[in-house]
């Protein structure tokens, strides 16, 4: 990737890092699925008056559902049944392990013996939580986390679905190659523009169809949560942590992680998600006092190992590719 897509990428997992603990704050006053809820309400309103929908197919609903609703759903009742931000923000990186695999399964893409290896190290990691459960990481709260690793997986595989789409369509479009000139250069920059606007416009109404489900969820599951008092008695720290959670986690960065997928190949964007860990664990010890313990930084030189072997190119195994589908 060029320096600057580079520098993209770790900007959104350093926001992505920092955001665990801005949950941890924002579920001080709010129960887990409200607060989903309003964090998708708030990211698609009013964007979706100002942005061309995608469309709207089974890609988009797998996406919505998979990254939005299943992801954050989960991760946030993990935290709110007692799941520390610095070991949540660990498990969930899991979803790049299923991520490769349903890219394998489903996408057709190739899968290399140090990928095998990578994920082998990484259960080993997993089994070190799995046997220290309580205290940081309830028995829920772990399962809680698998699962919304498991969706945002299926949300990766549909947004590069999306994209894979996007790109035929604008290659069919396009059926001669110019000359390089001015007139090139602005027309790619017009299309790094649209690019942009349709990762935003995928967040922004994938935000909207997750706000239906969780809203719906919540209101038959926390009942109670759902009066004047919540918001009313809401801290400051709890309403500014919202605001983080959807103008800078949500909009900026997964508007930026979308347009980095349809700009460079997933085997070059998603290792940066190895930093996404660090940084949670690092501004969680830093603003909420949690404790590092051995097991804690086992589990994670286990699960960062297997990653970095994972995204080792060695005696790739090809799987012959298909039409995409998910």
């Amino acid at each position: 990737m060029n320096p600057i897509y580079t520098a993209l990428a770790v900007l959104v997992t350093f926001i992505w890092g920092v955001n665990f603990t801005f949950i941890a704050w924002g579920l001080e006053s709010f129960p887990p699925l409200m607060l989903t809820a309003l964090r998708f309400f708030f990211t698609a309103v009013p964007l979706v008056l100002f942005l061309k929908p995608p469309t709207f197919n089974r890609t988009l609903l797998i996406y919505a559902i998979g990254t939005f609703v299943m992801q954050y759903a989960f991760v946030f009742t993990a935290m709110h049944l007692g799941a520390s931000p610095g070991l949540t923000a660990l498990l969930l990186q899991m979803q790049i392990f299923i991520t490769v695999l349903l890219a394998y399964f489903i996408l057709g893409e190739a899968v290399s013996r140090m990928q095998i290896i990578g994920m082998l190290v990484g259960v080993l990691g997993l089994s070190v939580i799995a046997l220290n459960l309580g205290g940081d990481m309830p028995v829920a709260g772990f399962v809680c986390i698998l699962i919304a690793a498991v969706g945002w997986s299926f949300g990766n595989i549909a947004s590069k679905q999306a994209s894979a789409q996007a790109t035929l369509k604008a290659a069919q479009q396009n059926t001669s190659v110019p000359a390089i000139s001015s007139e090139t250069v602005s027309s790619n920059t017009k299309e790094n523009k649209a690019s942009a606007l349709s990762a935003l416009a995928l967040v922004a109404w994938g935000g909207l169809i997750a706000c239906v489900f969780l809203t719906l969820s919540s209101l038959m599951l926390e009942t109670d949560a759902w009066r004047l008092a919540t918001v009313t008695e809401a801290s400051i720290k709890s309403w500014l942590s919202l605001g983080f959670i959807v103008y800078i986690s949500t909009l900026v960065g997964f508007g930026l992680w979308s347009h980095l997928l349809s700009k460079n190949t997933a085997s070059k964007v998603m290792p940066f998600a190895l930093l996404i860990p660090i940084f949670g664990m690092t501004t969680s010890v830093v603003l909420t006092g949690e404790v590092v313990t051995w097991w804690k930084v086992l589990a994670m030189i286990l699960i960062l190992s297997g990653l970095l072997l994972a995204n080792v190119k060695f005696g790739i195994k090809k799987k012959p590719a298909h039409k995409y589908g998910v």
